[in-house]
């Protein structure tokens, strides 16, 4: 069955930068189409004849399309990614791949901003376990370990529920 949804992301003029970064991230991903402005519009998208418009790319199956928009909207915290790891290997390299020229202020709890101002958390795959066990004081150790962590650290927050 085709992907009903794409995530759109508008960029002011770093779409295929951002793309080509993005896959260079991501395992199984590509580059799709680009569209390009022509000169029709261009009173409206003041954007120079044949400069990128839509870079469509797939990160590990998941499509998106970024479009250089201008610089009249900008990301924030409220849409984030979050990219479940596979240990602690995989937490680090995804978190050091993407905090690369981002912003450090807005690194908390697995949380990030990469250098094009999009979050992402990266997060283990036994977070949920943690934070919403059968157990909430176990529960509860794990959410105040983890709010005093930038990355997420697997074994601290196995300690910190495990009462160590």
């Amino acid at each position: 069955m085709a992907q009903r949804f794409t995530i759109n992301l508008w960029f002011d003029s770093e779409a295929e930068d951002a793309a080509k970064f993005y896959t260079a991230v991501f395992k199984n991903s590509r580059i799709g189409k680009i569209a390009r402005y022509g000169k029709a519009g261009f009173e409206i998208h003041q954007r120079p004849a044949g400069s990128v418009m839509t870079v469509e790319f797939e990160l590990d199956g998941q499509k998106f399309l970024g479009l250089n928009g201008g610089p009249l909207f900008k990301f924030n915290e409220a849409i984030s990614f979050i990219i479940n790891c596979d240990g602690q290997d995989e937490v680090d390299y995804y978190w050091n791949k993407l905090t690369a020229g981002g912003d450090p202020k807005g690194q908390q709890c697995g949380w990030l901003k990469d250098k094009f101002g999009v979050s992402w958390q990266v997060v283990p795959k036994q977070m949920n376990e943690y934070l919403a066990g059968d157990d909430p004081q176990k529960s509860q150790r794990a959410f105040q370990a983890m709010m005093g962590m930038k990355k997420i650290d697997i074994g601290g927050l196995k300690r910190a529920y495990d009462g160590k």
